[in-house]
């Protein structure tokens, strides 16, 4: 029996294992600052991309064994800044339950006064206030609180370890990145909902058919699908996207950034922008 529930998981494991030894190895044998930034630099868009798999993961879990998924949330809290139980607690228990409430979603885009919060304000509200989220979620989940705690509360000691044995190359390449990628997550979720003030799940998510940005994303695109049914794995959502595209308005279909860099033939008179 494979160690993977899905096997579609192997290449993006692949991928979050290989930029941790990359890590590693610039951390060991990089002294230079100006070049750990611009390591930093580089791997911006890299670690962007695997906080979608870090989301897959907190859905479905990667492996079968507990202790085999810990290991992978440990890699991945050091490229997107959210450990183990963090998305599964604030994102899968919290948001996934509350999204068509603006006054208790945990990545809510509704300012108090009932207005549409700006793209910075939502960035530096949802980014800060992460884990203090996740911790008040956990309060009725408190299995999973205490896997939270205690695995971030392991993950802060070996980040502390790293920033305590090379400062610099640390805070660059290991806490910078955390928080860098942190503030991206919340930057590319802003456009999933904003906006839109609705108690129907098939018109509260915009959705994107370009097939790199699913490629890359794990068709995170199929947002509406996603919310439909969030216990669905990854690879399965262009399926169940089928199969309810006819209630999804025209208007949720939106462009996005890879429509300009690299079209997508298929996805044409699909995709219309959010002004639509």
């Amino acid at each position: 029996m494979s160690v993977f529930r899905y096997p579609e998981d192997r290449l993006p494991v692949a991928a979050a294992v290989g930029l941790t030894c990359l890590d590693l190895t610039a951390y060991v044998l990089l002294d230079n600052v100006w070049l750990m930034l611009g390591y930093w630099l580089l791997m911006l868009v890299p670690k962007g991309i695997l906080c979608a798999w870090n989301h897959h993961h907190q859905h479905v879990p990667t492996f079968r064994a507990p202790w085999l998924n810990r290991l992978l949330e440990l890699s991945y809290a050091l490229h997107t800044g959210m450990g183990t139980h963090a998305w599964l607690l604030h994102h899968v228990l919290g948001h996934h339950q509350n999204f068509l409430d603006q006054a208790r979603d945990e990545s809510r885009w509704k300012r108090a006064d009932g207005g549409k919060m700006g793209l910075g304000r939502y960035v530096l509200e949802v980014a800060f206030t992460a884990y203090p989220r996740a911790f008040r979620v956990g309060r009725a989940h408190p299995d999973s609180q205490r896997t939270f705690l205690i695995f971030n509360a392991l993950t802060w000691l070996v980040v502390g370890a790293l920033v305590w044995a090379k400062p610099s190359a640390g805070l660059i390449l290991v806490v910078l990145p955390m928080i860098t990628s942190l503030l991206y997550t919340a930057w590319v979720t802003y456009d999933h909902h904003a906006g839109l003030d609705t108690d129907d799940q098939f018109h509260a998510s915009y959705n994107i058919m370009n097939r790199w940005y699913n490629r890359l994303t794990g068709n995170l695109g199929y947002h509406t699908a996603h919310h439909y049914r969030p216990g669905v794995h990854w690879s399965r959502l262009p399926g169940l996207h089928a199969r309810i595209a006819d209630r999804i308005p025209a208007h949720l279909y939106c462009r996005s950034t890879f429509d300009r860099v690299l079209p997508d033939a298929d996805a044409t008179g699909a995709v219309l922008s959010h002004e639509a």
